[in-house]
């Protein structure tokens, strides 16, 4: 009996192809929208969780303060208040893992009859490990190279693409500011950091051969910020406060005078980045969602006019014998099929527009398959929901008015 109810329903719509298509649309959009809208939310929250990743956990920066000259003053980072003794003292506090003084600039680097202009890092070997940054070729240079301010070089993969072009950088020299540097070690990729800039198009010194021979004399010691890593999670607040403790001391900063520093605690700011994109992948999912109920209500709106349509038909099957509950059935099914087949469709369309906008390579897109069976699984009750009603409208039909009618 159910397999000719499904014949007949079949039957019913192909009758009026135009119209269970039209009646269909709204789900494939509604579908495909949604699995789209879900893979870019997806993939922005992978690239802000790859981002993370890359910097490193359980992290602080900590930065010069403001200056003030003739009433103009800067932002922070503006002042040359750090120094590498304020760094020093830093890895002397409890809890703290890894400490990297970090003094940073952007320099023309020459090899060769090519240059590239890129930003240059000067910071210690604590800067690797702090990092998570690993040396894929190579090796990365120590303490006694940082002390002895050895003219020496890793570079990012970006440098190894624009200035060597194919060639082994590893033994290689290029020039800075006309001082030659041998490369001794080629960082793995990074990708982009959370501010969009590229962090593979990186070049890192020892911080003592960037402070003699790419700083000016006047700001020789200073430093441009300072990372910090606690040894753990449950750390971070000693850490925090023993640096402003620490540096309010160093500087001679009095009772109830404002810091002239700052203390950025870099995972606090990762993680509200990541919170945000993750509300935003469930906004896009819900905005996509809706065009879901418009295409639920559509599925209603021609179920109804069917009825309409068919009431003779109707009254005739129900004077032959058909039950109230046949009828329901028989309405019920060609709703059913209307909305799996177009959430199928709607899905190898949104699938599909994933991976056109991923082709561009301008957006990380991420289909995963809970966003497929959950697209398809609400898509197909929202329209087995509407089509309930008309259905039991059919059903509820008299059968002698039905046969009247014109």
């Amino acid at each position: 009996m159910f397999f000719v109810m499904l014949r007949e329903a079949l039957s019913a719509m192909r009758a009026n192809r135009l119209r269970s298509f039209l009646t269909m649309l709204g789900m494939i959009i509604g579908v495909g929208a949604v699995i789209l809208m879900l893979a870019i939310g997806n993939g922005v929250q992978k690239q802000v969780q790859m981002s993370i990743a890359s910097m490193g956990s359980n992290l602080f920066i900590v930065m010069p303060g403001t200056t003030s000259a003739n009433g103009v003053r800067s932002g922070f980072g503006g002042a040359q208040n750090l120094n590498l003794g304020d760094a020093r003292a830093i890895a002397e506090l409890p809890g703290v893992k890894y400490m990297a003084p970090i003094t940073q600039m952007n320099q023309q680097v020459v090899y060769g009859t090519s240059n590239w202009n890129t930003q240059i890092i000067g910071s210690n070997g604590d800067y690797f490990p702090l990092r998570d940054w690993a040396v894929v070729q190579g090796y990365a240079f120590d303490d006694n190279e940082m002390r002895t301010g050895a003219q020496v070089a890793l570079v990012g993969k970006q440098i190894v693409e624009n200035l060597f072009a194919g060639e082994n950088p590893i033994g290689q020299t290029i020039r800075i500011r006309n001082n030659p540097f041998e490369v001794i070690g080629v960082l793995a990729s990074k990708g982009q950091s959370l501010d969009g800039r590229d962090q593979d198009d990186t070049i890192i010194i020892p911080l003592t051969t960037a402070q003699r021979r790419l700083q000016g004399s006047r700001f020789r010691d200073s430093l441009r910020m300072i990372m910090v890593q606690a040894e753990s999670e449950a750390d971070m607040p000693r850490v925090d406060s023993g640096i402003k403790t620490l540096l309010r001391e160093r500087h001679r900063i009095g009772e109830g005078q404002d810091d002239d520093f700052t203390v950025q605690n870099l995972t606090a700011l990762a993680n509200t980045a990541a919170e945000t994109t993750a509300v935003m992948s469930l906004m896009l999912g819900a905005i996509a969602s809706i065009s879901l109920i418009v295409g639920g209500i559509g599925i209603m709106n021609i179920m109804l006019v069917s009825v309409t349509e068919r009431t003779r038909e109707i009254g005739i099957r129900m004077a032959i014998g058909a039950r109230p509950g046949d009828i329901r059935l028989q309405f019920l099914l060609e709703a059913v099929i209307i909305s799996v087949a177009g959430c199928l469709v709607g899905v190898l369309i949104g699938v599909g527009g994933a991976v056109a906008v991923a082709s561009t390579g301008k957006l990380l897109v991420l289909v995963t398959l809970s966003s497929i069976i959950m697209a398809f699984t609400v898509a197909t009750a929202i329209g087995i929901f509407f089509g309930f009603y008309p259905a039991s409208k059919a059903s509820k039909l008299k059968p002698i008015e039905a046969l009247r009618y014109q």
